[in-house]
């Protein structure tokens, strides 16, 4: 993954994650849209600290 686009996948993490505040907030912590976004945010996550775990493992320093 490019530093392009790991940038922009940092900034949809960001982004969703005031989105899920906001979901949170009008729905409460227990709706399905709370649930669902909660989903995608930590899908998102995971797709991030993976590629920077094998960026991590490619740099010899």
């Amino acid at each position: 993954m490019k530093f392009e686009e790991m940038d922009d996948l940092e900034n949809r993490i960001n982004e969703l994650k005031k989105e899920l505040i906001l979901i949170a907030k009008e729905t409460g912590l227990n709706s399905h849209s709370t649930i669902n976004c909660s989903q995608k945010l930590d899908q998102l996550i995971m797709v991030y600290q993976k590629h920077l775990k094998i960026k991590l493992i490619a740099s010899p320093y």
